[in-house]
């Protein structure tokens, strides 16, 4: 933001940034001389001063700017921030001094101006006094939101600086980029959760990379489709910052959502870290600022996603890039009575400005629900390899029973055979419900069963158990099975199988009398 007096004349747009440039690199060069040591609470308000006059003077080289004043905001706070995100003070005057700064176009509907470092790395962005003010103030609980949680999509703050030159007086604040050049952007998004006019303008739909509102989204989309981990890492990440917003007392803010879409083009190489000559900023990549299971990781060598997260939409393959945006305004007397004014004409509860609480709630709400979806596997297909053991489990319990039926058919027809020929002897051996004979432990078991019941049409329990049952009957013990008494003879090995929760498919009873 600008602050011109009517009088004065301005200076060049080229002047300007290359005063930034020459500020911000004095600045870092300078701090390098003192020594490191913990940020101390009065270091988040404290604003250092410099003039920097075009002939240069025994503390400040010479240049060919107009004269101007160099204020700094809390350095030793911002190194820290910097040292937190891996960045090195050669890489970062490299970053920002090295190349002239590339001017983009602003669609908010803000005045501010946006300047892009040339490797892609960094943006500077101008802000208003109040805002200026309000990050000042806000750089304590940063700090200790940021020990916290280094993974964040919310903006990362590297520097605050005034320039007062020729007359004009520019706050700007250095930040990561959240989209990078190297990577086409089919679609650009400014969401904020709220219906009040928020659709693109027709000026903005006729540029050739719009930036598109929440009406056009749900026009557009259907709604971008992650995977269970993704979405849910996506969506606490959001619900984590949002909640920091809300205990700042920030709202208005906005979520930058980059789309690219891999089945259309080709990636475009050659900006992203190829003038770098340091490692790349930690946590900067969108997919970086969502997973945050691992500590302090080593950098990711750049490739062809850009750290973008993997999402699908309909049959299109993409790569999504997002990150919150214009955290700095908080609900103050003037946003009130905004919000109270446009409440008077229009649904209250549409409207883009409201309470830090709600409109968290409902950014969180739309950002879940219409936004970002959860890609829903076919029904049970979660519980495919559990479903195969059972089956599994199922076709060998078959095996074991169907040889068993057959058996038994045979052995009532033997059992039918020796009771017409011997009507007064004792009870006769008889084998009961078994296949495959094969025993070596000759210890003596008393069992409880003979009845077989059926499991074909009863629904498939969670475990099935597959044993041998084993037992030894002296000859002088009958067992009743099925109304007739038989007298066991040898050790038998039956093979059967049961689920949980059921009687097991046999019922024998023994007995000391026929």
């Amino acid at each position: 933001m600008f602050d011109t007096p009517a009088s004065s004349s301005c200076p060049t747009a080229a002047a300007l940034k290359g005063a930034i440039q020459l500020g911000i690199g004095y600045a870092v060069g300078n701090l390098s001389s003192k020594p490191d040591r913990d940020v101390l609470m009065q270091d988040f308000s404290v604003v250092e001063s410099v003039f920097l006059p075009s002939e240069g003077s025994n503390l400040t080289p010479a240049h060919h700017y107009p004269d101007f004043r160099l204020k700094t905001y809390a350095p030793l706070a911002f190194r820290y921030f910097r040292e937190l995100f891996g960045i090195k003070p050669d890489d970062y005057l490299y970053s920002i001094c090295k190349e002239p700064l590339i001017e983009l176009s602003n669609p908010g509907a803000s005045s501010s101006w946006f300047y892009l470092t040339s490797d892609d790395e960094f943006i500077i962005k101008t802000v208003q006094h109040k805002e200026a003010e309000f990050l000042q103030k806000l750089l304590p609980g940063y700090y200790m939101n940021l020990n916290q949680n280094p993974r964040t999509l919310l903006p990362k703050f590297y520097g605050l600086y005034c320039i007062q030159c020729g007359g004009v007086t520019i706050r700007v604040v250095v930040m990561n980029n959240v989209l990078p050049r190297a990577m086409k952007m089919h679609y650009k998004y400014d969401l904020k959760g709220s219906s009040y006019k928020r659709r693109a303008s027709r000026k903005e739909r006729s540029k050739a990379s719009p930036t598109f509102k929440d009406l056009d989204f749900q026009e557009m989309h259907e709604g971008l489709l992650f995977d269970h981990d993704t979405y849910n890492a996506l969506m606490k990440t959001l619900q984590r910052d949002c909640r920091v917003l809300e205990s700042f007392k920030i709202m208005d803010y906005s979520l930058l959502l980059g789309i690219h879409v891999l089945d259309r083009k080709p990636l475009n190489r050659g900006y992203r870290g190829d003038s770098r000559r340091g490692g790349k900023v930690l946590y900067s990549t969108a997919l970086e600022s969502i997973q945050g299971t691992v500590k302090d990781p080593e950098p990711v060598v750049d490739d062809d996603t850009f750290g973008g997260i993997p999402a699908k939409h309909k049959e299109e393959n993409l790569l999504i890039f997002l990150g919150l945006i214009d955290i700095l305004q908080s609900y103050r007397f003037i946003k009130k009575v905004e919000h109270s004014w446009k409440a008077l004409v229009h649904d209250g509860d549409t409207v883009s400005v409201h309470r830090p609480s709600f409109y968290a709630d409902r950014f969180l709400k739309f950002m879940g629900s219409t936004v970002f979806k959860k890609i829903h596997p076919l029904r049970g297909a979660s519980s495919k390899r559990k479903r195969s053991s059972i089956y599994a489990l199922k076709s060998a319990s078959q095996e074991f029973l169907s040889p068993q039926k057959d058996d038994k058919k045979t052995d009532q027809k033997k059992a039918q055979s020796l009771d017409h020929l011997d009507k007064d002897s004792s009870c006769r051996t008889h084998t009961a419900n078994t296949a495959n004979t094969t025993s070596t432990n000759n210890t003596a078991h008393t069992a409880n069963t003979a009845n077989t019941t059926s499991t074909a049409h009863t629904p498939l329990p969670s475990l099935t158990l597959c044993f041998l049952l084993q037992f030894t009957v002296r000859p002088s013990s009958p067992i009743f099975c099925r109304g007739r008494s038989f007298l066991l003879s040898r050790t038998k090995v039956m093979k059967t199988s049961w689920r949980t929760g059921e009687d097991p498919p046999f019922n024998l009873e023994l007995s000391n009398s026929c």
